[in-house]
């Protein structure tokens, strides 16, 4: 089931970045990815740097299973492991294409702080403030499963610390400046990650 992993996020990134990105691109003129934010070193620069770890560990978990330099964890290697992991895989990929439709011309890779976007609450959005997020982490949660071993486990850490510090640190700080008491009540009605968890009072 590696191959299935690899295959599975190389998809992943091509449709939830590639095309995504050109689909922004011609809707709008700018492809809408925004980079790392903050100074080397700071809270949200981990963030980036972590997203980026992630991006390389879940790459070379299958590669590795595959090769024979890494063998499944014994507990997780089991049929019903992987049957899950293609079903959350295949979950988390079209939640995070669905909810990035949602978002429409708002869509965005990182924050640029001179720029204001529309406030999404609609769609995916009207049940958790951030389900590109969410449905990220249950694709990652699903390729992880195909490929279990250490090295996909820690990219998958990687990847949850990496959303907590963007959302926390970047994301709402830039939401609460940008959009006030719009997004206060919208934040205080409407969960994090899942509905009702993770409201602002």
């Amino acid at each position: 089931m590696a191959a299935v992993a690899l295959l599975v996020f190389g998809l992943y990134l091509l449709m939830a970045f590639g095309v995504r990105g050109a689909q922004q691109y011609r809707r709008t003129g700018d492809f809408g990815f925004r980079g790392v934010s903050g100074r080397p070193g700071s809270l949200e620069w981990w963030g980036g740097a972590l997203f980026a770890l992630a991006l390389v560990l879940g790459l070379a978990a299958p590669i590795l299973v595959m090769t024979d330099m890494a063998a499944p964890l014994g507990t997780l290697d089991h049929p019903a492991v992987r049957v899950a992991g293609v079903v959350l895989a295949a979950a988390g990929t079209t939640g995070t294409l669905a909810a990035q439709h949602s978002m429409g011309a708002s869509w965005r890779v990182g924050v640029d702080r001179s720029e204001a976007t529309r406030l999404v609450t609609t769609g995916a959005f009207a049940w958790a403030r951030n389900p590109v997020f969410t449905a990220m982490i249950t694709a990652g949660l699903g390729i992880a499963l195909l490929a279990p071993n250490l090295v996909a486990l820690t990219g998958l850490a990687a990847l949850t610390a990496a959303i907590e510090i963007q959302v926390r640190a970047v994301e709402e700080p830039y939401l609460l400046t940008s959009h006030g008491r719009t997004y206060r009540d919208y934040a205080a009605r409407t969960g994090r990650f899942l509905p009702g968890l993770g409201r602002l009072t």
